[in-house]
């Protein structure tokens, strides 16, 4: 997860949405074991309603405070997969 939060906060994928709007603060997750489970997640969640989601945040992190910040995240190294 930690490497999917640098990629936002980096702009590693300067098309995609997070990077166009600079949106770079993570306010909710979800874990999941499986992938697909999440993909799944994720689909549902983009149906719903905005103030829907605004709730859903709401209710794990009422203050929209960046949730990555208190992690020891490393931006200067990222997978050696690229």
């Amino acid at each position: 997860m930690e490497e999917r939060v640098k990629e936002h906060k980096l702009k590693i994928y300067p098309d995609s949405f997070t990077s166009k709007y600079n949106c770079n603060k993570l306010v909710y997750f979800e874990e999941y074991s499986k992938a697909e489970e999440a993909i799944v997640r994720e689909k549902r969640l983009k149906k719903w309603k905005r103030d829907w989601k605004i709730k859903l945040i709401e209710d794990m992190n009422p203050s929209w405070v960046d949730i990555s910040d208190n992690w020891n995240i490393d931006f200067n190294r990222l997978r050696d997969e690229r």
